[in-house]
């Protein structure tokens, strides 16, 4: 999309997680944010404007059960990566954050002033890089934008770009790629909660809208606005069976659905408050409709 828009771009990775081909536009260069040495030769070979940081780990599974990997690659290789950059005079920052940062909801909707209490990891993971950002911009005039998605969804609607992931964590592309084993299901935790169908609630944005708000970000950024925090999300929520609904008559396909007990941190509902964000960036998602997720999320997919 920053091609698309008249941007070049540099891609770095060290692709313990992602693929190669999934660069399909501009440069790419191996290698890890926390390598300082491979991050100096990289900035002294281009003159960046900007830097958009998305190599964290994601999983909150795995955060509780492995934190110093979390610790290490999301807060310890960032603040190499922008120590390289002040370094180098690239101050402009913009940061994937996440609804993890806010914990369980004091209230349905969530907007920016909800008090951040992570509960796992890989919330407080990103919350400390947060705090990290505002420092370095008081200390060393670093600009940044952090951007907190609520559920992103979907895929790339073209179909080049495809989800090569092996091992995915979200309720979307579990249930997808379920149906695509002989004995494949998909759980859900908790039928019992205080919402339309006792499952849980959950607010998605589609990818391609969380693009366009980096995009502008950056713009606003560039043009001289002052460092920000912006929810991402619909505003909207679905239920957990609203999806597998959803799913099974985008797909044509019946699901293996297990009811199991809920899972422990588990809030009934969580959905965002994106009015700052819609104000600040003049930004509404495009594709609002589960529907939609869904389809681009089914073509995505690899082996589909």
């Amino acid at each position: 999309m920053l091609q698309q828009a008249g941007y070049q771009t540099v891609v770095i990775d060290n692709l313990s997680r992602g693929s190669r081909s999934n660069v399909v536009r501009g440069e790419f260069a191996e290698g890890d944010i926390g390598d300082s040495a491979f991050l100096d030769r990289l900035f002294a070979q281009y003159s960046f404007s900007a830097v958009m940081h998305f190599a964290a780990l994601i999983d909150v599974g795995e955060s509780i059960q492995k934190p110093d990997l979390y610790y290490v690659n999301n807060v310890s290789r960032t603040l190499t990566l922008l120590q390289t950059m002040l370094r180098h005079g690239v101050t402009t920052f913009i940061f994937s954050s996440t609804a993890a940062v806010y914990g369980l909801p004091l209230k349905p909707t969530i907007d920016e002033a909800h008090p951040c209490n992570p509960i796992n990891p890989y919330g407080e993971s990103k919350l400390i890089v947060e705090k990290m950002l505002s420092d370095l911009g008081q200390a060393y005039g670093l600009k940044f934008c952090a951007l907190r998605y609520f559920n992103a969804a979907g895929g790339d609607p073209e179909g080049e770009i495809k989800n090569r992931r092996a091992k995915d964590s979200n309720l979307i592309p579990l249930a997808l790629r379920s149906l695509l084993e002989p004995a494949g299901k998909v759980k859900i935790f908790g039928t019992d909660y205080p919402t339309r169908d006792g499952t849980c609630v959950r607010d998605y944005i589609h990818v391609s809208d969380l693009g366009r708000a980096h995009i502008t970000a950056l713009e606003n950024l560039l043009s001289g606005s002052p460092s920000c925090c912006y929810n991402l999300g619909n505003g909207e929520g679905f239920t957990v069976r609203e999806v597998l609904q959803t799913i099974e008559k985008v797909t044509g396909r019946r699901l293996n659905i297990e009811e199991s007990a809920r899972r422990p941190g588990d809030p009934p509902v969580l959905v965002a408050n994106a009015a700052l964000a819609q104000k600040a960036l003049n930004w509404r998602p495009r594709y609002p409709n589960l529907d939609s997720m869904i389809e681009h999320a089914w073509l995505a997919l690899d082996y589909c």
